[in-house]
């Protein structure tokens, strides 16, 4: 019985994503984030929480598939093993420690 090669398929480069920032745009800081979810997406509103101050102002809401609420949990690990591989481990208080207390103490 003879034998049919087939000719190696060319294989397809992955097209380069642009991504354009505006040069207006402004950069959200936040040390806090809201998270909610529903059968269809997940709604992550960042905010900042300053001391001695009473509320917590939003700067961005993000809304996202859970898939790619997945995705970015995959994506934030896999930086968080890069940089603490470079500038050491970060530091999270440990469960019982208030984190409000650790991070804005009066």
């Amino acid at each position: 019985m003879a034998q049919h090669n087939n000719p190696p398929q060319p294989q397809q480069q992955p097209q380069q994503l642009q991504i354009e920032l505006p040069p207006n745009l402004d950069a959200a800081y936040s040390n806090f984030v809201v998270l909610q979810h529903s059968p269809s997406e997940f709604i992550m509103d960042f905010a900042r929480i300053l001391p001695n101050m009473p509320t917590a102002k939003v700067g961005a809401r993000v809304v996202m598939t859970p898939m790619h609420a997945k995705l970015l949990l995959r994506a934030l690990q896999d930086n968080i093993e890069k940089f603490e591989a470079q500038y050491g481990a970060i530091y999270v208080p440990q469960q019982g420690e208030a984190l409000a207390n650790q991070l804005f103490k009066s």
